[in-house]
């Protein structure tokens, strides 16, 4: 069996009790005179997150259990929220449809990719964002939020149609909730329930897969 992608999120009341953030990989090589030159390796950063630290109670452990066997461990991805990060606006309040820039019409083009951008004084970073949550988007153009009937959102790949392409010179932003797309990074739950009970923390691994 090949692995998919399974359009369910990780249970969201574990989710929120999980730890864990990006991850980047920078090459640092130093010279003989002692500086140094660093090189990066990924351009997109990949989460990892540690979920065992949200398990609490044995049905909750059940439940996890349960949904780490329907996945078949490390096989299929699945949607996960990052309590960290998960909106388009600052502070993960609710989007508004000017949160991030789409892009700028040009007459012809009808599809835009949502990406959320971090930073901006020194080298902006852009996201991809391919797990956004459906019915959540908002969009605007040239200031004006736009009607939700005038484009569609492919929730499964973060791909924005318009109806109609937008005029040249249209500037185009968005505001939407998204999940972060991974699988679970074990193929082994290895929980001792004598453990568990007296506080142990179990480990269950996630990391972030690419779409």
């Amino acid at each position: 069996m090949a692995g998919s992608f399974h359009e369910i999120r990780f249970p969201l009341d574990i989710a929120l009790g999980a730890r864990g953030g990006p991850e980047r990989r920078t090459e640092i090589i130093a010279t003989a005179s002692g500086a140094e030159l660093r090189l990066q390796r990924w351009a997109h950063a990949r989460r990892r997150y540690e979920a065992g630290y949200g398990v609490r109670g044995l049905d909750r452990l059940s439940e996890l259990a349960a949904f780490f066997e329907e996945r078949r461990g490390r096989l299929h991805g699945f949607r996960f929220r990052d309590r960290l990060d998960w909106s388009s606006a600052p502070g993960n309040a609710a989007p508004g449809p000017f949160d991030q820039p789409l892009g700028t019409g040009d007459g012809t083009r009808r599809d835009f990719a949502l990406a959320k951008t971090y930073g901006g004084a020194f080298e902006p970073y852009r996201r991809p964002i391919t797990k956004p949550v459906a019915g959540s988007l908002r969009l605007g153009r040239d200031g004006s939020e736009l009607p939700a009937s005038i484009a569609s959102l492919d929730a499964t790949r973060g791909l924005v149609t318009f109806a109609e392409a937008p005029p040249p010179g249209a500037v185009l932003t968005a505001g939407f909730l998204f999940d972060v797309p991974v699988r679970f990074d074990t193929d082994r739950l290895d929980i001792d329930l004598s453990a568990f009970e007296a506080g142990a923390i179990p480990s269950i691994p996630l990391i972030e897969i690419r779409i």
